[in-house]
């Protein structure tokens, strides 16, 4: 599980009663005391949210501004396609015209992707099919394109395209591929291993040679991936002379097995995979020069005490630096590594050394070094909240440049000749703005977006031009073209599809915990009556449920049609509330978050006093459907039914970074893994299920293994509650197929309407 938006599509099976679940399955009669949108519009709208893959298809993305800024390159696909293409906006004329396609690029070929770029999708919450990313070379002339595991070389001056030659063995595909900083070279990993080629002679050669299945080479593990957001393993030196690469041992690592149940004649897929308490993959780091003519020198650190290789780090005039981690992610150390160095191993200092007596918040954006090496910037959260601040060349603190109020998240840009950054900040929760901030004090944080709601910024090089996002609860999303003094030059165009659903949402705040909901009312709302409710809800750490974003209650709007009012809470546990806020789930995932929802949902009720609490259903995805499986067993009080889809049953069988960073790891030969396992655990409660539960897996999650929902499934069948489960045949924790997408939907209004709408 990682940070971002959590997917609230999920897929349809077929459907099994077990245990006591004798239920009759029946349509909802036509009419009746809700006078919403017809079943015909409801249908519609589903039709569409489904295949425009919930309206982000046909939006612009991977955002670039040419070095000269005079153009503008973005993907993007049809509205009804996941199949990107890459598109260039010049910002004199406005006109905008197509660069490159898959068809082009493959001459009408199909496109093939490897399980192991399959697999780094995955890692990234990515659907997208044809081309899919891009790089330009840093000045400017040249594209580098990826697509069905080839690499291209596209002249932008000529349109001339070249497609690199490789070496290695067939069917090797071309993984994370990176030109040199000088543009001479393109460095990627195939098949566990480092390759160069030379573009000018279009010459591949194989820098590493891994010694078995078990050790890579080049490519991120899956802990860095999935849990770190780190999705590179190897590193350019800032005069392409040089290569830092990862190396990872996954021998001892347990190996799971995937089978495919519509095809059980096909070998499972197997995966290594680090479950909490058992052993990680051995990552290790080296240095070698980019034409092989010298063996790799092996960086040295602690890797005993620290692991976890969080973050690296190779920037114009500044060292190589890496920032390691403690298991338990209670500790870290920037480490500077001196490459100079003649000696067989490559020694590295500490800069500075962060702990947390919880855990440790990566943030990616950090270290940034400025363009002279001179100093860099840190993100820290030892004063209660995150806050940027300037470190000296040696780590020493100089200065902290934002202050905890103002909510700092992310580097946007920085511009070391004026001494001054843009940073994504809010004091409020639910929004995000752009501020610009001093290096050196000379002046206070300076907000430059004006407008409420969601902003965000890409900036060209020198920072004169910007691709501002912009989205609030009353408008869709917007791409502007800024220039410095803050006035439109142009707007990108979306082909995404207008929904046919407008939401009704508005955020409140609620009781003295200042609990922040959206509340989503059906739009023939009818303040007479009561309506049953349902609860849209994560829960846990990393997620936001509760944003001012139109577009993220598009579901929860067609759900509300139904003749429902729909809420989502944040309580403790969740992130942009400040440490205190966010660390009190240490050691226990569930009773503090829980009792966060029901207080908020009781709140919520005073406030919206049409809602039925004696009717409540509560659905979610990924740690929200392990919140569901919680909620309906712990609480029958107060939830009717609950939907859980691909929920962690026992942390025990999760992956170590995320799991032992909330609940420390786990004494293996304890009952249940310890007391925090044990209490963080759906399988202690599950034989309390009085409620109606509907559990939802996809049989190729390799990240929520479905062995979770079996082992959930096998302990309420052996205690005599009921449940329904829906095995998603083939589909894995991300599942975008349209159909299936709108199928499982329209099971979950059937399954919520049997059991909240029951009187009638």
């Amino acid at each position: 599980m990682r940070t971002g938006v959590i997917a609230g599509a999920i897929a349809a099976g077929a459907l099994f009663a077990a245990g006591c679940a004798g239920t009759s399955r029946h349509a909802w009669p036509e009419g009746g005391w809700y006078a919403g949108p017809s079943a015909e519009a409801l249908e519609e709208f589903l039709d569409q949210y489904a295949a425009t893959s919930r309206f982000r298809l046909g939006r612009p993305g991977s955002i670039t501004v040419t070095p000269d800024n005079g153009s503008v390159l973005f993907l993007r696909s049809g509205a009804r396609s996941f199949v990107g293409s890459l598109y260039e906006l010049d910002l004199k004329s406005g006109e905008e015209r197509v660069l490159l396609t898959a068809d082009s690029l493959l001459s009408g070929g199909t496109e093939e992707l490897s399980e192991e770029e399959k697999a780094r999708r995955e890692r990234m919450r990515s659907s997208a099919r044809g081309i899919a990313s891009y790089q330009l070379s840093s000045d400017g002339t040249k594209l580098l394109v990826p697509l069905s595991g080839r690499l291209f070389v596209v002249e932008r001056a000529t349109g001339k395209v070249v497609e690199l030659r490789s070496i290695a063995p067939e069917g090797a595909a071309a993984i994370d591929p990176v030109f040199s900083p000088d543009g001479t070279m393109v460095a990627c990993a195939r098949d566990g291993d480092l390759y160069v080629t030379d573009i000018a002679t279009n010459t591949e050669r194989r820098l590493t040679t891994r010694p078995g299945d078990a050790v890579t080479n080049a490519v991120a593990e899956f802990v860095a991936q999935e849990e770190m957001s780190r999705f590179h393993g190897f590193w350019w030196s800032p005069d392409s002379k040089f290569i830092a690469f990862q190396q990872n041992d996954e021998s001892e690592l347990e190996t799971m097995h995937i089978m495919d149940p519509l095809r059980p004649e096909r070998e499972p897929q197997t995966w290594r995979y680090p479950r909490a308490g058992r052993a990680n993959a051995k990552v290790t780091l080296a240095v070698m020069p980019a034409d092989g003519t010298a063996e790799p020198r092996w960086v040295e650190w602690d890797r005993e005490k620290y692991p976890y290789l969080a973050t690296v780090d190779w920037a114009k005039n500044a060292p190589l630096t890496i920032l390691v981690q403690n298991r338990e992610q209670t500790e870290e150390q920037l480490l500077e590594v001196d490459t100079d160095s003649a000696s067989t191993g490559l020694t590295a200092r500490v800069l500075l050394t962060e702990t947390d007596d919880a855990w440790i918040n990566l943030d990616q954006d950090v270290p940034r070094w400025l363009d002279d090496g001179s100093a860099f910037l840190w993100s820290t959260e030892r004063n209660g909240g995150p806050q940027l601040e300037l470190r000296g060349r040696d780590g020493s603190l100089i200065r902290a440049v934002t202050d905890v109020a103002l909510g700092y998240r992310s580097i946007a840009h920085v511009d070391s000749g004026a001494r001054t950054a843009v940073v994504s900040a809010s004091p409020e929760p639910t929004e995000s703005h752009l501020y610009r901030v001093s290096l050196d004090g000379a002046f206070a944080p300076q907000r430059i977006t004006p407008h409420a709601g969601q902003n965000s910024a890409t900036f060209s090089k020198d920072g004169s031009i910007g691709v501002f996002t912009h989205s609030n609860l009353n408008e869709t999303t917007t791409w502007t073209i800024r220039g410095g003094d803050g006035s439109a030059i142009a707007t990108i165009r979306s082909v995404a599809e207008e929904p046919k659903i407008t939401p009704t949402t508005e955020i409140l705040k609620l009781g003295r915990m200042e609990f922040r909901a959206a509340v989503t009312r059906p739009r023939m709302f009818d303040a007479r009556r009561t309506y049953p409710v349902i609860v849209s809800v994560y829960g846990g750490p990393g997620v936001q449920t509760v944003i001012q974003n139109r577009d993220s209650y598009l579901l929860a709007q067609w759900m509300a049609e139904h003749g429902y009012i729909v809420v989502s809470f944040d309580g403790r546990g969740t992130p942009n509330r400040g440490r205190a806020w966010e660390r009190v789930i240490k050691g226990n995932l569930i009773d503090v978050p829980l009792e966060d929802q029901v207080a908020a949902l009781e709140a919520c009720a005073d406030a919206v006093p049409q809602m039925d609490l004696s009717r409540v259903g509560i659905t979610g995805w990924s740690f929200g459907g392990y919140f569901s499986a919680m909620a309906a067993a712990r609480r029958p009080d107060v939830y009717s039914c609950g939907i859980a889809g691909a929920p962690v049953s026992d942390w025990l069988d999760y992956d170590t970074h995320y799991t032992e960073r909330y609940l420390g790891v786990p004494d293996l030969k304890a009952d249940a893994g310890g007391p925090a396992y044990r209490v963080s655990s759906v399988l202690s409660y599950a034989k309390q299920l009085r409620r109606p539960l509907l559990i939802v897996h996809g049989t190729a999650d390799d990240n929520v293994y479905m062995t979770h929902s079996l082992k959930l499934t096998n302990t309420l069948l052996r205690a005599g509650c009921a449940f329904d489960f829906l095995p998603l045949a083939g589909f894995t924790h991300m599942v975008a197929e349209p159909e299936v997408v709108k199928r499982l939907q329209a099971e979950n209004m059937r399954f919520l309407g049997e059991h909240l709408r029951a009187a009638w």
